[in-house]
């Protein structure tokens, strides 16, 4: 069973920067690929970034350019490094891995399936 574990949210004012983390553990299939889904209050589930087994990476156009998704394979670690903050980007982030089934997002043109999930960590940006 795969298991999922975020830290590293909390408060930030505007134009900072968080780093979250979620550390994997459960399955040595290096097939999985990961990503971070972010639901603000009132709005919809989005996905934020993906990175597939190969290590490429895909994000959300309303991140572009800020968020940088990675990922240490000898830890089995997923990072997301979020600069230039703005209050659009609260909310509660999740970690999620995926083998293709499980729920769909879409995220940098790619369809992705997360069928496990972590149990998130909320970001507050005040402006």
């Amino acid at each position: 069973q795969v298991q999922l574990v975020e830290s590293g949210g909390g408060s930030v004012q505007a134009g900072g920067s968080l780093r979250l983390s979620c550390a994997a553990s459960g399955y040595t299939d290096r097939t999985y690929y990961m990503g971070w889904i972010r639901q603000a209050p009132g709005k919809e589930r989005e996905g934020v970034a993906s990175i597939d087994s190969g290590g490429r990476t895909y994000y959300a156009d309303s991140v572009k350019g800020r968020f940088t998704i990675s990922k240490d394979k000898a830890k089995n670690t997923l990072y997301l490094q979020m600069n230039s903050l703005n209050s659009e980007d609260s909310g509660m982030y999740e970690c999620a891995a995926g083998r293709g089934s499980g729920s769909l997002y879409r995220i940098g043109g790619s369809i992705w399936y997360f069928g496990f999930w972590g149990q998130g960590t909320q970001v507050t940006v005040s402006s």
